[in-house]
Formats: structure tokens, sequence, C-alpha cells
């Protein structure tokens, strides 16, 4: 009896990407790997730099000790270690961004075999959009930022001395530069909601006003109340990415229906 060869089953790609459990552990632990190495580089190179960015973020107090007198506004190093350790949070801060183009294509890389075409596509255009958005919302934070820190200096007594804490006056910068960067990103999310089906254009536009209210009082928590120009400037920039996300969302809808009319009119 003569055994007849098998024809080879053909795997499709889909099939070739399945991993089981432990490969995809070693996968992910490879690529957190080759993160860490990129994040460890960028801070190695950070910290060769922290004295420019220590002068960037310093110029205010300078600012103020011309303007209200040598010995008024100084940065304040309270323990021995301080100065070190701020110029370590700087490096991490800054490597995170140097890094971000290789820990961000690892992770990328892990979580694109298991999205569809669409997902792929739509990560694509949110990570396109959002990142400008982060860092058009931080450069504005840094504009603001010396306006915030002058403003602030004008209630001290003359009588009085600022002393800014080194930990302090660098958690105040990074939490605003954050929270400002992160406020330019919101609208990206209704957008993407909008795609994934969840909320409508026409919904979006009819909560404008509580849209406004929301970015005046998240203006008003994020600068200070003596800072009305910077308040309202930060402001009018939420509301209108605000706008602009409801009527890309409204073109969107547009779009969707147009598709789905073309459709049923060739069922028909």
């Amino acid at each position: 009896m003569v055994a007849l060869d098998r024809p080879a089953v053909r795997r499709s790609p889909r099939d070739e990407r399945l991993m089981s459990l432990g490969g995809h552990v070693a996968e992910l632990r490879r690529r957190l790997l080759i993160a860490a190495i990129a994040l460890v580089a960028g801070m190695v190179v950070s910290f060769l730099v922290t004295d420019p960015i220590i002068h960037v973020l310093t110029e205010p107090i300078r600012a103020v000790a011309d303007s209200r007198g040598d010995g008024f506004a100084l940065l304040n190093f309270e323990t021995v270690t301080s100065a070190f350790d701020l110029r370590l949070r700087i490096a991490f801060s800054i490597g995170i961004l140097i890094s971000a183009p290789i820990w961000l294509w690892q992770l990328w890389a892990f979580l694109v075999p298991g999205l569809s075409r669409n997902e792929v596509r739509y990560t694509v255009g949110f990570l396109a959009a959002a990142i400008p958005l982060f860092f058009a919302g931080c450069a504005a934070g840094l504009v603001m930022m010396p306006h915030i820190i002058e403003m602030m200096a004008t209630f001290v007594p003359e009588q009085g001395a600022q002393f800014y804490t080194a930990s302090y006056y660098y958690d105040f910068i990074f939490k605003l530069l954050i929270i400002v960067g992160i406020s330019f990103v919101l609208p990206v999310f209704l957008v993407a909601l909008n795609f994934a089906g969840v909320v409508s254009g026409r919904t979006i536009v009819k909560g404008w006003r509580v849209a406004v209210l929301v970015a005046a009082t998240f203006a008003a928590l994020a600068t200070p109340a003596a800072d009305v120009a910077s308040m309202l400037i930060l402001a009018g920039i939420l509301v209108a990415l605000f706008f602009a996300a409801a009527l890309l969302s409204m073109l969107f809808d547009h779009r969707k229906a147009k598709r789905l009319a073309k459709s049923e009119v060739g069922f028909a």
C-alpha cells in the first residue's frame, strides 16, 4: 500500500503571527528592555545638558531679582543632595522625551499584530494629532510660566524676600507644562470617540456651553488668579480646539452619512 503524500497546509500570515503566552511575555520583556536602555541613554545625555535647562527655568527668578533688588529672589537648595536630585529629575523628564521615538516604536510594534487595519489607521492618526498638540501645549505653558511667577512675586511685601525651594519650583513648572499639554490633547479624544461611534458631532456642538465653562475653570485653576491675561489666552485656545474637534467630527459624520446613503442605493 502506497502512502499518499498529504498536501502541505499553507499557513496564513495571521496564523504565523500567533504566539503562545510565553512568547508574548518574552516579546514584551525584550521590548521593555530596549525601551529601558533607550530611556537610560536619554537620561545620560540629558544630565549633561541640565545647566542650560536650569538656566531657562530660572530666568523668571532672575527677572524678579532684577526688578526687586539683588537677594530678593533666590533658588534655594535645602538639603545636601537636593541640587543633584533636581538635575536627576530634569534628566529623567527630558530623557523620556528624547527616547520617545524608541519606546513608542517598541510599544507600537508590540501592539500592532493584535490590531486590525482600521484600528492601526486610527491609532496612527490619533498619535499624529496628539503628539504635536501635546508639545504645543507644553510650549504654551512654558510661555505662560515666567508671567505667572513674576505676577506671584508682586504680592511679596517690600520687607520680605522670595526663596524658591528647588524641588517645589521644579514641580510647579513640570506640572504646569504637563497639565497644559494634556489639556491640548483632550479635543483629540473627542474626535476619537466620534470615530468609535460613541458620540456624534452634533452632540459635541450642543455641549459648547459646558466646554466653555470647563475651559474657563481649568484655565483659572492652571493659572494664578491675578494673571487674568494668561487665563483668558489659555481658555481661548482650549475653546478653539474644542470647536475644531466638533467641526471635524461633524465632517466625519457627514461623510459617514454619504457612504451609508450610497450603500443603501446600491442594495435597492
